[in-house]
């Protein structure tokens, strides 16, 4: 079984990238949506004993926990260390579950694939990249985003430039979605003669 890890800065569409996959039938492991889960389920009670009055209606309230750990590199460290094996042990399951399947391709959707030093865990590196003047029109377009967070976010993601040399595969979403998709099924087909 090909693991492709899927990663990309914030704004330059891995999460639809990653929905691509999905349409072709790959199955896709979504480490934020892992992370919304556990927020909503497991992780709450012990997020909320690290960082007091965050969870609201048992769910980990986002916006008041950002306020906590954006910016703050030990309080971030101190979530990261809740967090991230929830979100392993996760990951794990799903492979454990596709390898049994029998599937010869899947995809691990992880945004901080490098920045958690998660390269080499998997087969294939596919970077989703659109431009710096594209990312930024993207994320200052979302509600409630500002200048300061969005620097914020950059600072503690590897630069794309950095990602894109590192990658197997950089698919470009600038040129619009149909173009991504292409860019993804040539991908599925370069792997899928390989294995």
């Amino acid at each position: 079984m090909i693991v492709v890890g899927l990663t990309g800065s914030i704004g330059m569409g891995k999460s639809t990238t990653a929905r691509l996959f999905a349409d072709e039938g790959v199955p896709v492991h979504d480490a934020d949506a892992t992370v919304h889960r556990l927020y909503a389920g497991e992780a709450a009670p012990v997020i909320e004993a690290a960082f007091p009055g965050v969870v609201k209606d048992g769910a980990v309230d986002r916006k008041e926990l950002g306020t906590r750990v954006i910016g703050a590199p030990e309080a971030l460290a101190k979530l990261e260390a809740i967090v991230h094996p929830l979100v392993r042990r996760a990951e794990a399951e799903f492979l454990a579950r596709e390898r049994a399947a029998g599937r010869p391709i899947v995809v691990l959707d992880v945004p901080l694939l490098f920045e958690t030093g998660r390269a080499g865990a998997v087969d294939h590196i596919a970077v989703v990249s659109a431009g710096e003047a594209e990312q930024r029109r993207r994320v200052l377009a979302r509600p409630g985003m500002t200048e300061e967070t969005f620097a914020a976010m950059l600072a503690r993601q590897t630069p794309d430039a950095e990602k894109r040399a590192r990658a197997h595969t950089v698919i470009d979403t600038s040129r619009g979605i149909e173009a991504a998709r292409d860019q993804v099924r040539a991908l599925i087909a370069t792997l899928s003669a390989g294995s």
